[in-house]
């Protein structure tokens, strides 16, 4: 019987040499003539682990990790092949305590399967959504989605449902539907993973979102620093074409929908809906004014789905299973679950899939086992590099997308990158304010100019040149930024900077300067 040998081709474990421990263990099978083969997977997303090797065993996926290319010709003369014993040996992955714990619905067969075998993809479950979406009317399928309570999982947090129905009812002969897979934010990579690891699931979530509004053309938008990514996706959706489940008949529907991959050149504004369809549109990646909303004009003046990639590929499952196994999960307004991204100076790195409500203090200190130095956590930013610092004594708030509002905070793409005490969060407001400064779009002034002069102000106060004075002004001026900016990378700069200076002041306060003796 042959013998499986995972070894994953996500980007994060290809950056920890999985290629070349993928190359040994081909030339082990072969030097040995083993019965193998090698399945090239995505990532279970414990990436303190990777290279992740796993070897199917009576069913049972025994792992191995983190592997090294020098490590392989040990593994086999261990016995790896038949899950034999070694100081990398993991047992059994599903029972790993990071895994375990998880609810994996979006993400169930990341990791798992092999992303470009559609047979695999169906035999664990895909496409069973978009069979039932064919047999439905696009109002039924989006009042299930609406019902789910699924809301976006690109930062915005706006009710899906209601963004679909908008374009189902809205005019026209043209209708698209566009991924935003723009993933800039730091500390994030569920996009990459999905689009790596499991494509035909975001492939098939945009199928239904095309059904569900009368969308016949689709665009997945990323960035070119995923080469891994598009190279994959694009993959995927030639097989999917070929498959029929993509083209003039969606599964013999009679219903057109298609997909093309397009790469955008890496500015983080582009990530902002209407910047995106500027850039799509082959136009500068600048901000539009709204109203008018994409969707009545979006893309070439067309009504169009914007949606993130996690909110696109969790709608397979809520379609196969129905809207209220979905909406069971979470916590008030937040139903489902999201993909905790788990970064920084933290022990247990990785995507965490869970529903929502965990609190700050247990996804940092139980999930990610508090820093990676074991010195004390100073602060946690979640959301990307626009989102807020919070401090221990913010550790019991729920994460959800109200709680997190309620404490000036915002879940944006749930990426949670993890600080100790050495941080200074001077330094990390004005990287904020000189972030925003580099990515601008230029469009609006507060935006433009406010992070320049944020720049300027916290070098100031860095200085101890009137201390007080500037920092008064500094938050003056994310008081203009946030309510002045035309869209939220503007608007949302100033949550680092406020919330570094309100939770920890002592940061903000340098000895002031001493005039040099004559």
């Amino acid at each position: 019987m042959t013998v499986r040998i995972y070894v994953p081709r996500d980007a994060a474990a290809l950056a920890l040499g999985a290629e070349t421990v993928a190359k040994a263990i081909a030339q082990e099978i072969a030097a040995r003539g083993l019965d193998a083969e090698i399945v090239r997977n995505g990532s279970r997303g414990m990436l303190w682990l990777e290279p992740l090797v796993e070897v199917e065993v009576a069913g049972k996926r025994i792992g191995y990790g983190p592997v090294k290319a020098k490590d392989v010709p040990g593994l086999f003369d261990a016995g790896m092949a038949d899950g034999g014993d070694h100081p990398l040996c993991l047992g059994e992955v599903e029972d790993l305590p990071f895994l375990k714990g998880q609810t994996r619905l979006t993400f169930a067969r990341c990791g798992i399967t092999d992303p470009l075998s559609l047979a695999n993809y169906e035999a664990h479950g895909g496409l069973a959504g978009l069979r039932r979406a064919v047999s439905m009317s696009p109002a039924e399928v989006v009042k299930e989605v609406t019902d789910s309570g699924l809301r976006g999982r690109g930062g915005a947090g706006f009710p899906t449902g209601i963004k679909w129905k908008t374009v189902l009812d809205a005019g026209g002969d043209r209708k698209y539907i566009v991924c935003n897979a723009d993933e800039g934010d730091s500390g994030t990579f569920a996009d990459r993973m999905i689009m790596e690891g499991d494509p035909f699931v975001l492939i098939e979530g945009m199928a239904i979102a095309g059904l569900a509004t009368g969308a016949t053309k689709g665009y997945v938008y990323t960035r070119s620093e995923y080469p891994h990514a598009i190279a994959v996706m694009t993959e995927a959706v030639g097989i999917a074409r070929q498959a029929g489940i993509l083209g003039l008949s969606v599964l013999g529907s009679g219903r057109a929908f298609d997909i093309e991959v397009r790469t955008g050149a890496g500015a983080y504004v582009c990530g902002e809906e209407t910047a995106l369809l500027n850039s799509l549109e082959g136009k500068r990646g600048v901000v539009r004014a709204k109203p008018p909303l994409p969707a009545h004009q979006g893309l070439f003046n067309c009504p169009t789905v914007i949606n993130n990639v996690i909110s696109l590929a969790s709608v397979p499952v809520i379609m196969e299973k129905g809207a209220a196994f979905y909406r069971d999960f979470g916590m008030g307004r937040s139903r489902g679950t999201i993909p905790l991204q788990i970064a920084g100076n933290v022990r247990y790195g990785g995507l965490y899939e869970t529903a929502f409500g965990l609190s700050l203090g247990d996804i940092v200190d139980g999930i990610g086992g508090g820093t990676a130095t074991g010195r004390p956590v100073k602060a946690v930013q979640v959301g990307g590099p626009l989102g807020a610092y919070f401090p221990r004594a913010l550790f019991d708030t729920p994460f959800d997308y109200e709680s997190f509002a309620a404490k000036d905070g915002l879940i944006g793409h749930a990426g949670i990158v993890v600080f100790d005490d050495t941080a200074d969060m001077l330094k990390q407001a004005r990287f904020a304010m000189e972030f925003c400064a580099v990515e601008s779009c230029g469009k609006c002034t507060p935006c433009r100019i406010g992070s320049t002069r944020g720049v300027e102000t916290a070098d100031k106060i860095a200085q101890g040149i009137e201390p007080e004075k500037n920092r008064v002004l500094l938050a003056d001026l994310c008081n203009t930024m946030k309510f002045g900016s035309l869209c939220a990378l503007g608007g949302f700069t100033p949550y680092p900077v406020v919330s570094a200076m309100t939770h920890f002041p002592e940061d903000f306060s340098p000895a002031p300067m001493v005039e040099a003796a004559e």
